[in-house]
């Protein structure tokens, strides 16, 4: 179960919940974005909020590969993520935190128990989108866990199963050829 710091979890509580993100991109520099109107310092790093973070999805399995990916939306108005999809970001790590704005004095709960990770994964597909109101960035994440090229078969036996953990007992019942009748709703 997760823990929360006291002012966060007072920040919960209140009527008025207010969070804010912090987005952290591993590319060939690293980028710091804020969704707050306004720049601040976490974790000795300045988060900017020029970056323009439009929207960050919540992580949801595909139907087609069932991987767990999310999407985070910024604004490039200077190019900058465009230069860095160039050189190839895939593979490049992302955190997502979230934050919790103290609802009695208005100002981000900054402590280093104060701000939750919600999110590392890596960059999967990046695309830019330009249209004619503005040109964002598109960058999903896949989870760490669900890499695509990752191939993982356990053997549903006892001998698979001592390949991995010689003191795991689970399997030491299931036999060659046996059988056992299961009466579903009945003990």
């Amino acid at each position: 179960m997760r823990t929360f710091s006291s002012a966060v979890s007072t920040a919960i509580q209140n009527d008025r919940f207010r969070y804010f993100f912090l987005i952290k991109l591993e590319f060939s520099q690293d980028f710091y974005f804020t969704s707050l109107p306004y720049d601040v310092t976490y974790d000795s790093q300045t988060w900017l909020s020029d970056g323009g973070v439009f929207e960050v999805d919540s992580p949801q399995f595909s139907t087609v590969v069932d991987r767990e990916a999310y999407k985070i939306i910024i604004t490039d108005l200077v190019d900058a993520m465009s230069a860095e999809f160039k050189l190839g970001v895939v593979g490049s790590k992302i955190s997502v935190m979230v934050g919790i704005i103290d609802p009695s004095t208005n100002q981000p709960l900054l402590g280093t128990d104060d701000v939750i990770h919600i999110y590392t994964g890596f960059a999967d597909s990046p695309s830019i989108e330009n249209n004619w109101d503005t040109k964002t960035a598109i960058i999903e994440g896949s989870s760490p866990m669900a890499d695509l090229d990752q191939v993982n078969i356990t053997m549903v036996s006892k001998d698979g199963m001592d390949q991995l953990s010689q003191t795991d007992t689970s399997y030491d019942k299931i036999y060659d050829n046996s059988e056992i009748q299961l009466k579903w709703g009945k003990v």
